[in-house]
């Protein structure tokens, strides 16, 4: 069973649109969202079963150029 994560992304000055493209091209997310606030993007992820959660979103987002930061929120159960 794989794992939903939010990720919230916060962006260099003027590399949001860069990001968020960078995001859609390589296709591993489920939801992608601009926002305001401390964050510009959010995405939504589901992380496969038997991956290292961190890892994976180190290897497949965090390499992106233009990501400053992010923040990731865990999920446990759907209601």
């Amino acid at each position: 069973m794989s794992t939903c994560v939010f990720i919230q992304i916060r962006c260099r000055p003027g590399t949001t649109y860069k990001v968020a493209e960078a995001i859609t091209l390589r296709e591993i997310h489920s939801e992608l969202y601009s926002t305001s606030g401390d964050y510009d993007l959010m995405m939504k992820l589901y992380i496969p079963s038997g991956q290292d959660v961190g890892v994976y979103i180190n290897d497949n987002l965090l390499d992106i150029d233009g990501i400053e930061r992010s923040l990731t929120t865990m999920t446990f159960k759907a209601f």
